[in-house]
């Protein structure tokens, strides 16, 4: 049994096509959802694309540096040289507090710990001596009535505004440091890291301060300082950030006030433990859930610009307009005493740097921030993209597809860079613009793969049916292969057998089998070499169509040299049949063939029922082919055509054969006998020949019989050699018969066939 084309794409659609329909869909939408899941539960992954995408705009846009009454007292290399190593005596720390308290400084930050006694106090020298020294021994009482370094240093700081730091540990402290600030908190007490215990400063230094801050940070994962936390959870006691500590110092605030999701009506992303707001002073700081400010850093250019090194101070090299009511750092740039920190913009920053960065920002009020409903937007967006790209993709195809996404990714992207520099507020376009891309090209994964498997259905299903090149065709725009039917012009073909129930009773099934398969195999190369399209076998019958699938503008011509071909290999394949049956013995049967080709509108498709159907074609025209087949045997030529096909091919040689009513027509049709190719129509004993055969039917049709004769008879030397003997007897009988029984004089001249 022939299996159609159309059928087996049809079944393949109705599992594979189907499948891919939905894994169209199911697999991206997956991957939406787990993208929305990742996004919601603020993944590694989220916070690493996050961050990197708002580092980008920090290198891009840093913050302008505008001078503030915030400098960093810088330990460099020139102040290690002219002071002395590192640490300094206390009493050098004093001698530089009294210095900046009489320049008028508002607070000294020390970003550093002073967990032990100066080594160079008096005491602490004199056990570092020989004690059975006999002049140690008499010192010893003397030195014993002279101040430590440390009580100096103490002194000094109690006359002037003293932030100290510690250092946060995750091991557990029998003491924590004096906590100088008052915290006021409004809600619930935040969720924060909580650690175990804190390194401190002597106790007689904590006492002479104004404030204590920790100098540690929270870096993000990679290590880089894009946030600084306002507080931490000690022993789950709050204390304030070195930062913090000396906006707070600088003002003679008494209290950081901390306001929590849940107090006073406040919310934070919904979390109900969440810090929303630190007011230091008359400062109201925004934070995140953890209390944490987003830095918006200076560029590289601009951070020198804040430090004044130490030993300036010293040498009384500094302007004091430079130090007074300054809120200063005092940190270290030098090589081996430096506290490296990674930011966005310098990977390795002093660390004394970013705190004096938190300071201005609060003074300037210049904040990057993400509102609270940064997270519904984001969200939101990523799903109304990875929507649209899922059901865009069937709608537009991939390339309009991913022009669109491209336009709504570039939008969304200057939309949060316009956010960033213009408001400081944080959006993150680039986590759900690379979740829609990585949705596109899963998408466009299925979509190839879809399209990779219509084409091998096609390549499959029609590459028995078609010429390579078309299948190939089709395979590259298999839209082209329309589903249902529609009408277009075609040509159809019907070729059969002569006397095929005499030959078939000569063979067994296996025999005839191999015979018709003989007969089949060069007939369709024929058809196919020229562009046919095998509609099925019926039998020893082939019906095939040319213009369907794919278009074809000379199907008419196409279909003639098709015909014309077929005859001329049925040569060979009576030739290889006779050596076959010489070889066995046998008697050999000669197969000769009918062919009947007509050109009309038909509409071609799927033909049939839901549970079965095939690729053909239906409609009048192709009923009128296969008549014409059928009238071959009548008028003994090998080809007829109809009217259309001959119009449509007019340089092949054809004659005139009648006009028709073929069995089942009420209306006459004038048919042909394609009797050649051009070379055939262009040779002058041809022309001669229809020119007086033409006279035959037109004396014939207005029933001049006499002249009819004297037509006809001249046609038959012409028509020696192309097979128009019977032809020629079909008419002799009619003309004699007319001179009887003349048809009347209503006779349009047309015959009327009472067989198929």
């Amino acid at each position: 049994m022939a299996v159609d084309p159309k059928a087996l794409a049809a079944r393949l659609a109705l599992k594979r096509g189907v499948l891919y329909r939905w894994l169209h869909i199911l697999l991206p939408g997956a991957m939406l959802a787990a993208a929305v899941f990742l996004r919601v539960g603020d993944s590694d992954l989220v916070e690493a694309i996050q961050n990197q995408a708002f580092d980008l705009y920090q290198r891009q846009g840093p913050r302008p540096y505008q001078a503030m009454p915030v400098k960093i007292l810088d330990i460099d290399e020139e102040s290690l040289k002219i002071i002395g190593q590192w640490p300094w005596p206390r009493t050098k720390l004093a001698e530089l507090l009294r210095k900046l308290d009489a320049m008028g400084a508002s607070v000294v930050v020390f970003d550093a710990l002073f967990p032990e006694q100066d080594r160079t106090s008096p005491g602490k020298v004199i056990e570092s001596w020989p004690q059975d020294d006999p002049a140690v021994r008499e010192l010893k009482p003397r030195v014993a009535k002279l101040t430590d370094h440390d009580t100096l240093f103490a002194r000094a700081m109690s006359k002037t505004r003293v932030v100290l730091g510690f250092a946060l540990r995750n091991e557990a402290s029998d003491t924590l440091p004096e906590r100088k600030a008052g915290i006021a908190l409004s809600g619930e007490f935040p969720t924060l890291p909580k650690y175990k215990g804190a390194v401190g400063n002597l106790p007689v230094l904590e006492k002479a301060a104004s404030g204590i801050g920790n100098v540690g940070f929270s870096p993000s994962s990679d290590g880089i300082i894009r946030a600084v936390p306002l507080v931490f959870n000690v022993q789950d006691k709050l204390y304030p950030g070195l930062a913090a500590e000396a906006l707070r110092v600088a003002q003679g605030a008494k209290t950081i006030a901390i306001k929590t999701s849940g107090g006073s009506g406040e919310t934070n992303l919904g979390e109900r433990t969440g810090i929303v707001k630190v007011k230091i002073g008359q400062f109201v700081i925004p934070t995140d859930g953890q209390g944490r400010v987003w830095l918006h850093y200076t560029k590289l250019d601009d951070d020198k610009k804040r430090f004044i090194p130490v030993w300036k101070i010293f040498k009384n090299e500094v302007p004091r307009e430079e130090i007074e009511n300054g809120i200063l750092f005092l940190g270290t740039s030098a090589q081996g005493l430096r506290d490296i920190r990674a930011t966005p913009i310098n990977g390795s920053a002093a660390g004394v740097e970013v705190h004096a960065q938190v300071v201005e920002q609060a003074l300037l009020g210049h904040w990057l921030n993400r509102p609270d409903w940064a997270l519904g937007a984001e969200v939101l967006f990523l799903v109304a993209l990875g929507l649209m790209m899922i059901f865009m993709m069937n709608r537009i195809g991939p390339a309009y597809c991913a022009a669109l996404g491209a336009c709504v990714i570039a939008g969304s992207i200057l939309a949060s860079w316009r956010s960033f520099t213009y408001k400081g507020w944080l959006f993150d376009a680039v986590y759900p613009s690379l979740m829609a891309i990585l949705i596109y090209l899963a998408a466009s994964l299925i979509s190839y793969l879809k399209a990779e498997t219509e084409k091998r259905q096609i390549r499959g299903a029609f590459s028995r049916y078609m010429h390579p090149k078309l299948v190939e065709e089709l395979a590259r725009h298999p839209e082209k292969l329309r589903l249902g039917g529609e009408t277009r012009p075609m040509t159809i073909l019907f070729c059969d057998i002569r006397g095929f129930t005499t030959i078939s009773e000569q063979y067994d099934a296996a025999g005839l089998t191999h015979v018709i398969n003989k007969f089949l195999t060069p007939m369709t190369g024929e058809i196919m070499e020229r562009l046919g399209y095998i509609d099925k076998y019926i039998g020893d019958c082939i019906m095939a169509f040319w213009n369907a699938p794919l278009d074809d503008a000379q199907h008419a011509n196409n279909a003639c040299a098709s015909a014309l071909a077929m005859i001329a290999k049925l040569k060979d394949v009576n030739a290889a049949l006779r050596a076959e049956a010489d070889a066995a013995g046998k008697k050999f049967y000669e197969i000769n063939i009918g062919v009947g080709l007509n050109t009309g509108d038909c509409c071609v498709g799927n033909m049939g029922s839901d549970q079965r159907f095939n690729y053909s074609v239906l409609g009048d025209d192709v009923n009128l082919a296969s008549r014409l087949e059928g009238q071959s045997k009548s008028y003994g030529v090998n080809i007829i055509i109809g009217p259309t096909t001959r119009e449509l091919a007019p340089d092949y040689a054809a004659i005139e054969l009648d006009l028709i009513k073929v069995k089942g027509k009420t209306r006459p049709v004038r048919i042909y006998s394609l009797i050649g190719d051009r070379t055939i129509a262009a040779d002058p004993k041809f022309k001669e020949l229809v020119a007086e055969h033409e006279k035959m039917l037109e004396a014939y049709r207005a029933q001049d019989w006499d002249q009819a004769s004297k037509h006809l008879a001249a046609t038959v030397p012409l028509a020696e050699g192309w097979k128009l003997s019977k032809l020629h007897h079909v008419y002799e009988s009619r003309i004699e018969a007319y001179r009887t029984a003349p048809p009347g004089a209503d006779w349009d001249g047309a015959f009327t066939a009472t067989s198929k």
